[in-house]
């Protein structure tokens, strides 16, 4: 065996093993523990935000300016994504959390402006272009810390932990809605349930300056998370850095379709699905049984991912087999209900015909909306534990998860402005059916050829680069504790 197989990112430097201190230090920089902050980081942001998507054009009458919004949202997004790793690599994660999880407050608030004033639908889409930027910081922060903090056997089971706390945001934020607007017809939700969302938003911001510092975070296995060279790096290291991770790892670029394709589908489930068919208070039913599915999604697929029986190879490839019959199940079963109606044929107006939860037929598609919110966990689920096979140094991650955000939310803002300029329903549900279907073809070589039982030291560059921008060899590696 070589000196480079010997080595890997996973063995602990230190010469005693590390001892993980007992009582309530040793539990608050637990893993398991710290994954769970950054889940109620989540929720109280991104997951109000998914519950008021939910709705159908946030929960407003007319989708259109929702739906702008949301270009706005998305296309800012996948510009600062895509960066947003330095950024992180550089501020550290607790600083652009919170910096991320300040602009989900201005998005409800906007909300809340429409609300009450018809014609603010401008405020609405700015806040939408504030929003974008923060969540790209949010979402590589988060992405970086989930990934990293487990062992490599551990990945499917962290990332369950993750989306199941995060989606609970979702589920709280619906059931607001749901208690809000129970004895309601009408087509837009109240003013409470805004003033309820935004109140829980600003909860959330706090919540990143309270968890650990992650350069003293030890895993479940005594190994140090963060074991990188540079203790202070340069912006333009750290943006140099990116071009490293591509360029030393271009088997994340067959990711890219499946990333793509990661949001798309929101825009036909939520609008033209839920917010087309359903009155007000049966789509906050939807979104809430939508939202609390996703949390058995995750963690089913996570139990898949993690089976300790089978190699990580394996694993991944019944992963991919389980995710190709999730999308043809979803997808022939929706075939069926989209072919019967239209665009023209659903007013997006107040309409005493849209469907209530009493009404005869609805068992069949509010389980519909159950499967897709498996899938939907189940996609983003295994799209992190894909990169999470790739490496286990948390800053080389940051910038996958802003690759992966960057890529989703170009995708996503393609999907809403089809919706916003009127495309008809059945296109955007072919898209989606061929955009997951495609995605998931173009995996394949990075399963076959990119995944091993263990990450070595050779894989991970950025961990053998100095702040100069030098790349040591794995010889000559020795890790240097930060300040």
């Amino acid at each position: 065996m070589s000196d480079v197989e010997k080595h890997s990112i996973d063995e602990p430097h230190a010469s005693e093993p590390y001892q993980r201190p007992p009582g309530l230090k040793g539990l608050y920089y637990h893993p398991y523990f710290q994954c769970s902050m950054l889940g109620f980081v989540c929720f109280m942001g991104p997951g109000l935000f998914n519950a008021l998507n939910g709705l159908g054009g946030g929960g407003q009458v007319d989708a259109t300016t929702s739906a702008n919004g949301n270009v706005a949202l998305y296309s800012t997004f996948a510009l600062m994504a895509f960066f947003a790793g330095s950024v992180n690599n550089k501020l550290g994660s607790r600083l652009t959390l919170l910096l991320g999880a300040t602009g989900y407050s201005l998005y409800i608030g906007a909300y809340l402006a429409l609300n009450i004033h018809p014609h603010a639908g401008a405020f609405l889409i700015a806040a939408g272009a504030v929003l974008g930027v923060c969540a790209g910081l949010l979402w590589s922060a988060q992405g970086s810390l989930m990934m990293a903090y487990p062992t490599e056997q551990e990945k499917g089971r962290f990332v369950a932990i993750f989306w199941s706390i995060f989606n609970l945001g979702g589920v709280v934020g619906a059931a607001v809605s749901l208690g809000q607007n129970f004895n309601s017809k009408s087509n837009s939700v109240s003013n409470g349930t805004y003033i309820g969302f935004l109140i829980l938003t600003l909860i959330g911001v706090s919540i990143p300056m309270l968890m650990a510092d992650p350069h003293k975070m030890y895993r479940t296995d005594g190994t140090k998370v963060s074991a990188a060279l540079r203790k202070h790096p340069k912006w333009s290291t750290e943006f140099y850095s990116l071009w490293v991770a591509l360029r030393t790892d271009p088997y994340i670029l067959l990711l890219f379709p499946l990333f793509f394709a990661s949001n798309w589908f929101y825009t036909w489930q939520f609008n033209d699905y839920n917010g087309a068919l359903f009155n007000i208070r049966t789509r906050a039913l939807n979104s809430f049984i939508y939202w609390t599915s996703q949390i058995f999604g995750s963690i089913f697929m996570g139990y898949i991912l993690d089976i300790h029986r089978f190699n990580r190879r394996t694993r991944a490839f019944l992963g991919w087999g389980v995710l190709v019959a999730m999308v043809l199940i979803v997808h022939i079963w929706g075939y069926e209900y989209q072919k019967n109606y239209t665009r023209e044929s659903v007013s997006v107006t107040e309409d005493p015909n849209k469907i209530d939860w009493s009404d005869h037929g609805f068992a069949g598609k509010i389980w519909l909306y159950i499967f897709c919110g498996f899938l939907d966990s189940m996609w983003q689920t295994a799209a992190y534990w894909m990169m999470g096979a790739m490496s286990n140094d948390p800053e080389k991650l940051a910038h996958f998860a802003g690759f992966y955000k960057s890529i989703q939310s170009a995708g996503a803002a393609g999907s809403w402005r089809a919706d916003a300029v009127g495309l008809p329903y059945m296109n955007i549900f072919a898209s989606t059916w061929a955009l997951l279907l495609g995605g998931l073809v173009c995996v394949l070589p990075m399963l076959h050829w990119r995944v091993k039982d263990t990450t070595s030291l050779a894989d991970e560059t950025l961990v053998r680069m100095d702040d100069s921008g030098k790349i040591h060899a794995v010889e000559e590696f020795a890790p240097v504790e930060k300040a």
